[in-house]
């Protein structure tokens, strides 16, 4: 299989964390359908802690010649880390994130590859997907509140391989749990962000399961999201909205607790709504001074944020070009 993208590097990511497959087979596995692109690729495999065994099969790969490079961190960083040290190590143009067990068929990253040919980032689509009412259950809930709360859809953002230019990863920086939200960081960063449906391994089986903390860290992950997406570059929008709707209800309940002392002859002490009216109208001015406040800092540094993409430049041919945005091929200018 040639890739239409051209003869780039590949640098194939592979971050080793809590849960990986046996390290040789799953190699050769990826190994296979990276070489029928027929284009230069590297392995770089990031071992989110201490994996001993991992890192001696690394090592007996290594010593065969395979083009391989082992990251080994102190300890659990989490994936969105090994992703963006394994980036800081990859000399590609292409980066490609493939998960440390099996997950998609590995024939199938050269689909990813060519999908960059009109896009900037492709994510894998696993189709038809396993698993039973729960997990469907809980697949369904997640992508529907995250689609809710952002204006992009995506329908298996779980799915760890990708493939993205390099240019996006020097966009954006990940950090915490946003590793499974990075196309969707990338479509607000103005990225071309497709889905590109791949093939289930068979061997793709959770059979743990989710407890409480696990479903308030995914939701908790998706108000950052929602904040990041929304409101980053508008505070204002958010908390002025709140804060006025918060103000004018306690504004309104004063209003009341006023007319009935002054025509209805009730008293103000010891009464509990006034303590409430009080609590709101104050509350409601915090909430608009913060978001002011937000305003005045995104103001300050609105230099320093960048979140459009230029996809080319149209220009005289003796007219120099004064800014960039991605490599040079995807910088290309004509003379008009």
């Amino acid at each position: 299989m040639k890739s239409p993208v051209g003869k780039k590097q590949i640098s194939v990511i592979v971050p080793v964390g809590g849960r990986f497959s046996d390290v040789a087979a799953l190699y050769a596995d990826y190994k296979a359908g990276v070489a029928a692109l027929d284009l230069p690729y590297e392995f770089i495999y990031v071992l989110d802690g201490t994996y001993k065994k991992t890192a001696a099969a690394l090592d007996g790969l290594r010593a065969s010649g395979e083009p391989i490079i082992a990251v080994s961190l102190t300890r659990r960083f989490g994936e969105a880390t090994a992703l963006m040290v394994g980036f800081e190590q990859a000399s590609g143009e292409i980066i490609v994130t493939l998960p440390a067990y099996s997950q998609i068929e590995g024939g199938d990253v050269g689909k990813l590859v060519a999908a960059l040919e009109d896009s900037d980032m492709a994510i894998g689509h696993r189709t038809p997907r396993a698993g039973n009412w729960v997990e469907r259950l809980r697949r369904t809930a997640f992508h529907g509140l995250l689609a809710w709360v952002t204006p992009v859809r995506f329908h298996d953002l779980g799915c760890g391989a990708r493939a993205f230019k390099r240019r996006v990863l020097e966009e954006i920086h990940l950090y915490g749990e946003q590793h499974r939200f990075l196309a969707v960081l990338a479509d607000r960063q103005g990225f071309r962000v497709c889905e590109i449906a791949v093939r289930q391994s068979p061997e793709d089986r959770f059979e743990g399961v989710y407890g409480p903390r696990d479903y308030t860290r995914n939701f908790l992950d998706i108000i950052t999201v929602f904040f990041l997406v929304r409101f980053t570059k508008r505070p204002l929008r958010f908390f002025g909205m709140i804060g006025a709707l918060t103000f004018l209800l306690g504004a309104a309940l004063v209003v009341w607790l006023v007319i009935e002392r002054l025509f209805f002859g009730q008293a103000l002490a010891d009464r509990p709504a006034l303590l409430l009216s009080s609590l709101l109208v104050v509350l409601g001015l915090q909430l608009f001074a913060l978001g002011l406040l937000g305003e005045l800092v995104i103001f300050t540094h609105a230099r320093e944020i960048k979140d459009y993409q230029v996809e080319r430049v149209i220009q005289f041919a003796d007219r120099p070009v004064r800014f960039q945005s991605g490599s040079p091929d995807d910088n290309r200018s004509a003379a008009g």
